[in-house]
């Protein structure tokens, strides 16, 4: 993860910081497309490491906004250590959302949202139909998921950031 950091500190990004050893980065960049970013950054990592992965760049403000919007919390309640949410790289199209609406998926549920999918994983992440390939190759998009600990601590990190405290 110090590598990671270094690479976005030669990116010139403004207080990169990493959380955890999953590949999270916060940084300010307030100049710069998405896309372009997205791009920017896969390009350095494969450079650098010799590996594509794909990249997905959100903002302070998406992020505020699926923490307030989850509705396994706010309408269920539901225990948060069976959250998890997907970050599309964009809006599928209807008729591939149409083709998984109303599969089974054993216990595990998702509610989609434009580009953010909601998980609730009762027996946990590793143990889901529901993964970034099943996202992936039905809605033929990219796909990335996380906790939602550490959805909360990235949003932490970025209030800290944008606010000058790290």
């Amino acid at each position: 993860m110090d590598t990671l950091q270094k690479i976005y500190a030669g990116l010139k990004f403004k207080n990169s910081k990493t959380y955890i050893q999953s590949g999270n980065v916060v940084f300010r960049d307030t100049e710069t497309e998405h896309e372009v970013l997205e791009k920017i950054i896969a390009k350095k990592i494969l450079s650098h490491f010799g590996f594509e992965v794909p990249v997905v760049v959100k903002e302070l403000a998406e992020l505020t906004e699926v923490l307030k919007n989850n509705p396994f919390v706010n309408k269920r309640n539901e225990d948060v250590k069976s959250l998890y949410v997907t970050f599309l790289s964009q809006e599928p199209e209807q008729t591939n959302i149409d083709k998984i609406r109303g599969g089974q998926y054993a216990s595990d549920e998702y509610i989609l949202k434009g580009s953010t999918v909601y998980l609730f994983c009762p027996n946990g992440y590793g143990n889901t139909k529901l993964n970034n390939n099943f996202f992936e190759s039905k809605l033929k998009v990219t796909a990335t998921t996380r906790n939602w600990k550490t959805i909360s601590e990235l949003v932490n990190i970025a209030q800290k950031i944008s606010n000058n405290k790290i």
